[in-house]
């Protein structure tokens, strides 16, 4: 259930601490509960996803109710802050498109290589079938569902142990149901950079805004790098 106010503009930290969010003495129990069984019906949700065939209209509907059980899990467990420190729109906003195209570097230099091109393909299969809005719209909606989740839920719940590294290590696992190494790759690097970002900035906006424009240009890029 939304909330007035749940999502605050303030910061839960110093710009460089991991301390979180503060939590009300009646949130203590329900966030790790909460993230924990979201995680678990999370990673199964995405593995079924990708396991159906490119073209395939439960692809949709699949993915769509993925994005929903990240951002409902992170609203019901508890507040998220936006975050304040260093300029998160500016800050979420350069990063992702450094990072992105970083990444389609790397794809011009992947496409070469046996192995890993058939594996990159076969992700960017499910962006060849059906229209190109739909699909760039539901990878978008996904990406800012997963950092509510992971930079937001998971992130607090996690408190002063080690969040950043913790919470890009159990973001990686969860990607990695999926059976593809490279998008487990794609997870490491995306997830360190974007769980720094919270850290920095002390909530979701940053990370937010990061995944948004790393998402666009992967979605857009890519396939016809690697002729899909």
């Amino acid at each position: 259930m939304w909330r007035p106010g749940w999502f605050r503009a303030g910061r839960d930290a110093g710009p460089m601490t991991t301390t979180t969010d503060r939590q009300a003495p009646n949130e203590g129990l329900r966030r790790p509960v909460v993230v924990a069984v979201t995680l678990l019906a999370g990673a199964a949700l995405l593995a079924v996803s990708l396991g159906t065939e490119p073209g395939e209209s439960s692809f949709y509907w699949l993915t769509l109710a993925l994005a929903a059980v990240w951002s409902v899990g992170a609203v019901v467990s508890g507040p998220l802050f936006l975050g304040s420190a260093y300029r998160p729109v500016l800050l979420g906003s350069a990063v992702g498109l450094g990072l992105g195209l970083g990444f389609v570097l790397g794809g011009l230099v992947a496409r070469l290589i046996p192995g890993i091109r058939e594996y990159v393909s076969a992700v960017l299969e499910f962006a060849n079938h059906g229209s190109l809005a739909v699909v760039v719209l539901i990878t978008l909606i996904n990406g800012l569902a997963e950092e509510l989740f992971f930079r937001g839920a998971l992130y607090t719940a996690l408190g002063n142990r080690h969040p950043a590294t913790i919470s890009t290590v159990i973001y990686v696992a969860a990607v990695m149901a999926s059976g593809n190494p490279m998008l487990g790759f794609a997870a490491i690097l995306l997830g360190a950079v974007c769980a720094y970002e919270r850290r920095m900035t002390g909530g979701v906006l940053a990370p937010m805004l990061t995944h948004f424009f790393w998402g666009l240009i992967m979605v857009l890029a890519l396939p016809p790098i690697f002729g899909v």
